[in-house]
């Protein structure tokens, strides 16, 4: 049983997204044109007799950061190198990238093996925001892209244009909404509905209580029931243990590893926008 390795269209970009669902990732509703479109040679299947059997995302975000995420193999072809082999593929589109990725922490020494290092977890926290109306707190519209992406890049550390001017700038299914000083933005979330309730993130945010506030605010603006899903990111203990006095419960982590040189971001990314995408 051989395997061939391609690119993937943007067709099983949304395949390989039914299939993080199988696995119980809870994917959003409108990830695959906004994951796809951050970049469409990014995302990759191995197939054995013409059918894709194994996925990996591999997205080159600028000249100097990559995000790998959605490893994924069919039960039916597990333990045969098939994803292993997909995985050696995929990293190639990346050249000398830094590559990041959050993965299960029981992975992480096989991980270890191709070359990442930890740099801390990445939490996801799953309850219900407390309601309320929240000045200063407005949707985002496109003239705010380009400020947008000046907070990102602090709070990441890299660029990442194609994906945010998908992911921000909102669908049916996502809404994003800023806080402003002084008629400057200094704040950021993105709210957008999944197959169960509803993930927020990227939140960009000074501290932990503007953070849930803006999380709030994202999230009210999106019709859908359900829980709330925030992904706090490597080091935001702070926001952590708000949540945690809110009555959200810790339900999954993840090691946030790097190969090569990490990113220095400025300490306000209080919630990564998605695991598989940074």
């Amino acid at each position: 049983m051989t395997a061939t390795y391609r690119t993937a269209s943007a067709s099983e970009v949304a395949l390989m997204l039914d299939w993080a669902a199988d696995e119980g990732w809870n994917p959003g509703l409108d990830d695959a044109a906004a994951f796809f479109a951050a970049d469409p040679d990014g995302f990759f299947v191995a197939e054995v007799d013409g059918t894709p059997v194994a996925a990996i995302s591999v997205v080159n975000h600028d000249d100097t950061m990559a995000f790998l995420g959605l490893y994924l193999c069919r039960p039916s072809h597990r333990g045969r190198g098939i994803g292993f082999g997909l995985w050696q593929h995929a990293l190639a589109h990346a050249g000398d990238r830094t590559v990041g990725l959050d993965g299960v922490a029981a992975q992480q020494a096989n991980y270890a093996r191709s070359g990442f290092a930890p740099a801390g977890a990445t939490r996801r926290f799953m309850g219900q925001l407390p309601a309320g109306t929240t000045v200063g707190h407005r949707p985002a519209t496109p003239a705010d892209l380009p400020a947008l992406a000046a907070l990102d890049r602090a709070a990441c550390g890299y660029d990442r244009p194609a994906f945010l001017s998908n992911w921000m700038m909102g669908s049916a299914t996502r809404r994003t909404v800023v806080s402003e000083t002084g008629g400057a933005l200094d704040g950021a979330a993105t709210a957008r509905a999944c197959r169960e309730g509803i993930k927020i993130g990227p939140v960009i945010a000074v501290d932990a209580e503007r953070a849930l506030s803006l999380a709030a605010s994202a999230a009210a603006a999106l019709p859908v029931d359900g829980p709330r899903f925030i992904d706090v990111a490597p080091g935001q203990d702070a926001l952590a243990e708000r949540l945690t006095s809110l009555g959200f419960q810790e339900t999954f982590a993840t090691a946030r590893m790097y190969r090569s040189a990490p990113p220095q971001p400025d300490g306000t990314l209080q919630a990564v926008a998605t695991m598989e995408l940074g």
